[in-house]
């Protein structure tokens, strides 16, 4: 009896393109034989659909979740690249902040000198303590560029650090991208083709079903966690939630004269007559 949940991380790729081979051409036969298109006909077509994505489902989940991790750290590579960038460019900036306080102590300092000459030709007390200011208040001007370049150092080696730091942990980011990005390839390379023709599949599948039931076939399956919106009743109960189903409702699956859904999970139910249709 062919299963319809969905398979394990680990389970390999050489098993899964091996089981539950999807007999497609039993369908159209069906089809062809029934040109009303009974009920019968209407869950095989469903059934085998089914079958078909559940096998897409698990080559997705054996690549898992490293199509995300990989963009996830894609993002995070952009962003310490972006952050570093702003790092250097605040960096430039204080390296020029130092520059223009030791120009300014240059200028300052050649005020100093200037004004020093000039005291020795003054004329009177007046113009010397006139002077003299001048020269206490560019004195200020050198300490207060001192401070300011003190200042701009200490944060120029912060920011220094700070750009070590990110550069290496961009330097392993780096790494670990091309890691996750090799396994993807190489998950990706194992399985596309696969994939690709399951999905083809789907496609053909899709068009033998009334737009209705397909439909609701994808609603129901949008909303159930692993993906089974046609499922078998095995030991009287729903192949998806498990819950029991009662003798009388049974016999109508097994009637096949019109659709039945599980009353707790909504999922479509089929017996093993169907399965046997689909898959032998």
């Amino acid at each position: 009896m062919a299963k319809t949940t969905k398979g394990d991380k680990n389970q390999p790729i050489t098993d899964i393109m091996a089981e539950n081979q999807i007999v497609d051409n039993s369908i159209k036969d069906v089809i062809a034989k029934d040109a009303d298109v009974s009920v019968e006909t209407k869950l095989v077509a469903l059934y085998s659909l089914q079958q078909i994505d559940s096998q897409v489902d698990k080559i997705r989940i054996i690549r898992g979740e490293l199509p995300l991790e990989v963009q996830d750290l894609e993002d995070e590579v952009a962003g310490l690249e972006t952050r570093i960038d702003n790092f250097i460019s605040e960096i430039k900036s204080l390296e020029s902040n130092i520059s223009e306080k030791k120009a300014s102590i240059s200028d300052c300092q050649m005020l100093i000198k200037r004004y020093e000459d000039q005291q020795n030709n003054v004329r009177n007390n007046r113009e010397y303590d006139s002077l003299t200011k001048e020269v206490e208040f560019q004195n200020l001007e050198i300490q207060l560029n001192e401070k300011r370049i003190k200042e701009f150092a200490i944060a120029l080696e912060i920011k220094k650090e700070e750009v070590e730091k990110a550069q290496k942990t961009l330097l392993e980011r780096r790494n670990d991208l091309d890691i996750k990005k090799s396994e993807l390839q190489d998950i990706i390379n194992e399985t596309e083709k696969e994939e690709l023709e399951l999905i083809q599949k789907s496609i053909e599948n899709q068009k033998l079903i009334e737009e209705r039931l397909l439909t609701a076939y994808k609603r129901i399956r949008d909303n159930a966690r692993n993906g089974l919106a046609v499922v078998m009743v095995e030991r009287d109960a729903c192949g998806g939630c498990f819950n029991k189903i009662p003798p009388q409702r049974q016999l109508d699956i097994r009637m096949h004269k019109k659709i039945i859904v599980c009353e707790y999970c909504g999922r479509i139910l089929v017996d093993s007559g169907i399965d046997e249709i689909v898959n032998n």
